[in-house]
């Protein structure tokens, strides 16, 4: 495998929509792997990964690797979602796709933008970049859950502009397992 380089109420069942949220950022898909070699698993993001001025940061996307692609895996979908942002209703940082199963990891920033091996999709503010971590200043930390998916989708073939929405639409079907490593991040 080779590396790139480069508000108001939500009741119940917005409680119990987080609470799953969390579940699943905790767990670890059967043999398939994720990690960042900038923070362990539910360790403190580092701040060049955070959004620029006031949140602290220079905007780089953190560098993914992933292990154990599952056979018949054709690309790889990286999201990275707070489910504390927005007050609870969760805010979209990074979405990413077209990833070819024959990489392993992107490398911190090469996430940042479309280039010829990886589809940067919208953010929660609708721009097609990685948005860096940005809680509001004396939250808890926040959680940044990463989450890579292996899908039997050919490399290439999912449309540019994809929103996390769209992004899951897409996926329908497709996805074959998945695993996800949480960061955590306060100002």
């Amino acid at each position: 495998m080779k590396r790139l380089s480069s508000p108001g109420a939500r009741g119940i069942a917005g409680v119990a929509a987080i609470a799953m949220v969390f579940a699943a950022g905790t767990a670890h898909a059967e043999g398939m792997s994720v990690s960042s070699s900038a923070f362990a698993d539910n360790g403190l993001l580092p701040a060049a990964h955070a959004g620029l001025g006031e949140c602290g940061g220079k905007n780089v996307s953190p560098p993914v690797e992933w292990k154990h692609l599952p056979q018949g895996t054709r690309s790889v979908v990286i999201t990275m979602k707070d489910p504390d942002g927005a007050k609870g209703g969760g805010v979209v940082h990074w979405v990413a796709y077209n990833i070819a199963a024959t990489v392993s990891s992107l490398a911190a920033g090469a996430g940042n933008e479309t280039t010829r091996e990886v589809t940067v999709g919208k953010n929660i503010s609708g721009a097609t970049a990685y948005r860096g971590a940005c809680p509001p200043v004396g939250d808890s930390p926040h959680h940044y859950i990463i989450t890579v998916t292996a899908t039997d989708i050919e490399p290439g073939q999912l449309p540019a502009g994809l929103d996390a929405d769209g992004l899951s639409a897409a996926l329908a079907g497709h996805t074959i397992n998945g695993s996800t490593i949480v960061a955590r991040y306060a100002r």
